[in-house]
């Protein structure tokens, strides 16, 4: 974590929603110098998809109560990963498995990225097809 997102107070109201529901390996990305969509990525593990609906209904309560409304949900449910759009962060919560197969830490941190043409699905251009059949049990 940078010095600048541990500044920031909706971040740290983010990280303790998290960790008040036992969340595990919480990260913080600052990645306003990569890209315009968010300043800050928070990524955090839950050991099952009933403790990530929890981590969501956690941090969406905590950011409320901060006057900040989130812009926006996906994979809300069974999924093994949802996120929380709330404009200045996007958080993303997910079982361990989708944490290492989507590996958004290595992504953002402008890691150079290469694929066989095997390993198509694994893109970030066809993420979402991925995570589709994650939500459908077909993965």
């Amino acid at each position: 974590m940078t010095e600048k997102a541990a500044v920031n107070p909706i971040i740290e109201v983010i990280k303790a929603a998290l960790e008040d529901v036992k969340a595990q390996d919480i990260q913080v990305l600052d990645v306003r110098d990569k890209q315009s969509i968010t300043d800050y990525m928070v990524i955090a593990t839950g050991t099952s998809n009933r403790q990530i609906n929890a981590m969501l209904d956690k941090v969406r309560e905590e950011v409320k109560k901060q006057g900040l409304k989130p812009l926006g949900e996906e994979g809300k449910g069974d999924s093994d990963w949802v996120l929380l759009d709330l404009d200045i962060a996007i958080v993303h919560m997910m079982t361990a498995s989708a944490r290492q197969f989507y590996d958004l830490e290595r992504l953002w941190a402008g890691a150079e990225q290469s694929r066989s043409a095997s390993a198509a699905h694994h893109s970030p251009e066809n993420a979402h097809e991925h995570f589709d059949k994650l939500n459908k049990g077909q993965a």
